[in-house]
């Protein structure tokens, strides 16, 4: 049987209309701790994404390199068009010094020498760079360059959609082990640093000017090719809420700050229209029938009955929401979740809940046995699941139990 309920929680807001008339071609935005979309325009369309792609190059050296690790200029990574730091080959440098390279001017060289590093060679990384896409979730994701660079082969272009790249920006601000790290060299407004043989030295100043137009930002990084016009992916942090901002195609020369406009927009959008409602108590679960099972009572003819309960402390798992009565439910869960929690909500949003619970189960039946689960969504997404299990434990009515309670019946005539 299942049970819909809906909680109409609502903010105490007027709704602002979504973002219109923007210059990005493409443009999302996300809640970085969800992964859910919340507003998007053009959102899986495929597009060349330019020096956003150094996110993942940046985030991958982090998870998979010791910044302390000496890296060595090749022929390759010197012939790099600018944007470039101009090292020469056989020229070194600390990894940790080249993060900044890479994220703080975009140096295409330094994208190179650190893919090298990591891998070997650039098409490995590249390898690993699509293999980590499709572990977080990237659809529409297929990197060949470590740089951004337009590049083409015979699997397909470089190339992105926002969607996927604001869940590449979420993935590297929220659930990278490496996370801390990557914020901390992606806020850094200034950095110098020298070679290994101490003969040069270089200074970086980080390019990304929404840093300084929003107390609120706290990463981003920005890009530009002839294929791909002015990009960027930028994320902002307030009052508890992490929104993911992704823009592609927003405009070519003459028009190198609309993607700033388009931010501001979108930022605001977001900031406006969404807030945490708590959610702090279940729809009731039901007892079910135990078949054939020892009743309660210990009466030979009685019926047995367990009661149920939601645990709002085992693992979430993954779920499509077949088994919630709704074909559209999907979505990501959230782990360990306690009794009370929060969903990002639109004032115009409503939270389904579904309750999906069997009703009647055959002996025996475990304490802890998971007999049914709630699922709430948004949208048809799914936001949190619950799995209900059972309170106790029900035996099998055997011969044996049947013998002696027959036996009992007669002696008391």
């Amino acid at each position: 049987m299942i049970l819909i309920l809906v909680l109409a929680l609502s903010l105490p807001v007027q709704a602002k209309e979504e973002p219109k008339q923007l210059y990005a071609q493409s443009a999302v935005l996300m809640d970085a701790d969800s992964g859910r979309v919340l507003f998007e325009k053009n959102g899986t369309d495929v597009k060349a994404m330019a020096s956003t792609t150094k996110i993942m190059t940046c985030i991958l050296a982090l998870e998979n390199g010791d910044e302390n690790a000496v890296v060595t200029f090749s022929e390759n990574a010197q012939k790099q068009p600018q944007v470039h730091l101009g090292a020469s080959a056989g020229e070194q440098f600390y990894l940790k010094d080249l993060l900044h390279s890479l994220m703080l001017e975009s140096h295409n060289d330094s994208a190179v020498a650190i893919a090298e590093a990591i891998s070997g060679d650039v098409k490995s990384f590249a390898g690993l760079m699509n293999q980590k896409a499709k572990e977080i979730g990237c659809e529409n994701t297929y990197f060949i360059t470590p740089n951004g660079l337009d590049a083409s082969d015979e699997n397909g272009t470089h190339s992105t959609t926002a969607v996927d790249l604001a869940r590449i920006m979420s993935y590297c601000i929220m659930d990278s082990p490496q996370k801390e790290r990557f914020l901390e060299i992606t806020q850094t407004s200034q950095y110098s640093f020298s070679n290994l043989a101490g003969s040069r030295t270089y200074s970086c100043t980080n390019h990304n000017s929404f840093l300084s137009m929003m107390d609120e930002a706290i990463s981003g990084k920005t890009g530009y090719t002839a294929d791909a016009g002015y990009c960027y992916v930028g994320a902002v942090e307030s009052e508890g809420r992490t929104f993911v901002v992704a823009l592609l195609a927003s405009g070519w020369p003459n028009n190198k700050n609309y993607k700033w406009a388009d931010m501001k927009k979108i930022v605001a959008y977001g900031m406006e229209n969404y807030e945490y409602q708590e959610v702090d108590s279940f729809p009731e679960t039901k007892s079910i029938t135990v078949v054939n099972g020892i009743p309660q009572s210990g009466d030979l003819f009685g019926e047995a009955v367990i009661t149920t309960k939601v645990d709002t402390q085992a693992e979430a798992k993954e779920n499509t929401g077949g088994d919630a009565g709704n074909d559209e439910v999907s979505g990501v869960t959230k782990d360990n979740l306690e009794e009370q929690f929060s969903v990002l909500m639109h004032q115009e949003e409503t939270l389904e809940v579904y309750v999906n619970q069997e009703e009647m189960l055959e002996a025996p039946v475990a304490a802890g046995q998971q007999v049914g689960e709630i699922v709430y969504t948004l949208n048809g997404e799914m936001v949190a699941v619950y799995p209900i299990v059972t309170k106790e434990s029900v035996e099998e009515k055997d011969f044996s139990w049947t013998f002696q309670k027959i036996v009992e019946l007669y002696a008391l005539r």
